[in-house]
């Protein structure tokens, strides 16, 4: 298992979200860490970043 994912879209991934209601992607084989948790979808990488495009619309705000 790689240590990131990089551009590698055939590894199974879940969207994780923190207390502060940011999104990010885990590699679903690999143990959440701490601080984050499961928000519902899993995915590949590619379904996984399209997912948090639709429901985080505005990352930086």
């Amino acid at each position: 298992m790689p240590t990131f994912l990089g551009d590698d879209d055939t590894v199974p991934c879940v969207v994780v979200v923190n207390a502060d209601k940011q999104y990010s992607i885990w590699p679903s084989a690999r143990e959440i860490p701490s601080g984050w948790s499961e928000a519902g979808f899993k995915g590949s990488r590619a379904d996984c970043l399209k997912h948090i495009a639709e429901i985080w619309p505005e990352p930086t705000a």
